[in-house]
């Protein structure tokens, strides 16, 4: 016999609002896999945001899916903190949007008066175009385009043309003390060797002097060396410049067991386009060309004729910028920024307006943050975790190609730039792209990856007033990445 016969219409009826009740009730009070894989999520950074350390720390976290345009999670992402290289995200943003994917950074060498019998009867003047990577081995390109000419001697001077810059040689709320670090370059419009001096220490046999070799050599500095090795099993060398009195004097000092395989460090030179002319000057007479002129700045007179051009990629310059935290290159694309957009002498204040274009491209108000330089150096920067995932969001939905190059310029967790040792392992190895910030107290790390699922991920971690090393604030940091890593794991 038919059931639906036996049991009567109405009983069926019944019956059957009695299932759709129990899976209505079952769907509301049983969450489904995604529903426990995101409270687990949250859990999880709940769990790790809620440590003893971060009773005195700050930590501010925003976490958005690309894919699903949901905020995943946050915490503190309107306070206005530090953003250290967190920064350059902004700047090299600005870079890609307001000069352009094809912009080149140029370094040109002119010749003034007339070159007769092999000599040059006048001056040369070479101008800075904001080149922050323009290294020693370029300058062997510019005589090469000289000794094409036939010149074997100048009889007259040669000068950096920097006036394209104004005559402020570090940015806004820079320490004082952060001199003479590599990381605190002087700037000028005519770069070289990022403004720095390697110093390679190596051991030598028990008792006896170090030996110290500078990168570039050059007359333009004084050294004053004493390291000797010794039969211990630790060192301790100091690298200094006399850099209170803004001098370019050397120091390089104390002891090295025998045991170590070399120390390298470095130091930022005073007047960065002095140097660069007297490496010049003293490649020309590697190269046979007589000189014995002066050095010193002077604009470029009229009636100048260019004999060679360096020119450098914004492409490489962003890689670079990123990749290895470079404050150099960040903030010769603002200056760069600021003499296109407003001319010369370029100034880091108009440069700042292109970041604050942006901010409000992204639809934020500039005026509800403080930027004051390109690199995040300076700890009057203020912004927040919001508008760095704003930021975030409008690059990954615009244009493809500039995307890709923004993207592909960041850190890859394990594999290169300031990730190159963290996160080697796990489900965050080679699928973090970050850009790393740090100051004294400050560590931030900024950027993409991708879900477990698939999800395409935009974060923003800053976390602040701390002492001590940031190790244990990094190690903070690479466990949320590998639980954002780890999002929605079936």
């Amino acid at each position: 016999m038919n059931w639906v016969l036996h049991l009567g219409r109405g009983h069926i009826l019944d019956r059957l609002k009695k299932i759709i009740f129990l899976f209505t009730f079952l769907f509301f009070i049983i969450p489904s896999s995604a529903q426990v894989n995101y409270t687990r999520f949250t859990n999880q950074i709940d769990s790790l945001l809620s440590t003893d350390f971060f009773n005195s720390t700050i930590a501010s976290v925003k976490i958005y899916d690309l894919t699903t345009s949901n905020i995943l999670y946050e915490k503190n992402s309107s306070l206005l903190l530090r953003p250290a290289s967190n920064l350059k995200l902004f700047t090299t943003a600005a870079g890609l949007l307001y000069l352009g994917k094809d912009f080149k950074f140029n370094t040109t060498a002119y010749y003034f008066g007339e070159i007769s019998d092999n000599s040059l009867e006048g001056d040369l003047f070479i101008k800075g175009g904001f080149d922050p990577f323009f290294k020693i081995d370029d300058l062997d390109s510019i005589i090469m385009d000289l000794k094409k000419l036939n010149v074997e001697e100048i009889e007259g001077n040669i000068y950096a043309d920097v006036s394209n810059k104004d005559s402020l040689f570090w940015g806004k709320g820079w320490m004082w003390d952060d001199d003479p670090e590599p990381s605190a370059p002087y700037l000028s419009s005519l770069n070289i060797n990022e403004n720095s001096v390697q110093v390679i220490v190596k051991p030598q046999n028990i008792n006896q002097s170090s030996e110290v070799i500078f990168y570039p050599e050059s007359n333009y500095f004084f050294q004053e060396v004493n390291v000797n090795t010794i039969e211990g099993d630790s060192s301790k060398i100091r690298v200094t410049r006399d850099w209170v009195n803004r001098k370019n004097k050397i120091f390089v000092g104390g002891y090295q067991s025998y045991k170590d395989n070399f120390d390298t460090t470095g130091v930022n030179i005073f007047r960065p386009e002095l140097f660069f002319i007297n490496l010049f000057k003293e490649k020309l007479n590697e190269n046979d060309i007589d000189f014995s002129g002066e050095l010193d700045t002077l604009t470029i007179p009229k009636d100048v004729t260019i004999f060679s051009s360096i020119k450098r990629g914004l492409d490489s310059v962003i890689i670079k910028t990123n990749k290895e935290s470079n404050n150099l290159g960040a903030e010769m694309i603002l200056y760069s920024l600021a003499e296109k957009y407003f001319g010369k002498p370029a100034a880091a204040e108009n440069g700042v307006k292109l970041i604050d274009s942006l901010i409000t491209l992204i639809g934020d108000n500039p005026e509800d943050y403080r930027i004051v330089d390109g690199s995040g150096v300076s700890h009057y920067n203020l912004i927040s975790a919001n508008l760095i995932i704003d930021l975030l969001k409008f690059m990954y939905s615009g244009n493809e190609e500039l995307f890709n190059l923004y993207f592909n310029s960041l850190p890859v967790a394990g594999i290169d730039g300031t990730l190159e040792k963290r996160m080697i392992n796990g489900p965050a190895y080679n699928n973090v792209h970050t850009k790393t910030g740090t100051l004294s107290g400050v560590s931030n790390v900024s950027g993409y990856l991708t879900g477990k699922n698939g999800d395409k991920i935009a974060f923003s971690i800053l976390m602040q007033n701390y002492v001590g090393k940031s190790k244990p604030v990094r190690n903070f940091q690479d466990s949320l990445l590998t639980i954002i890593s780890l999002f929605n794991e079936e």
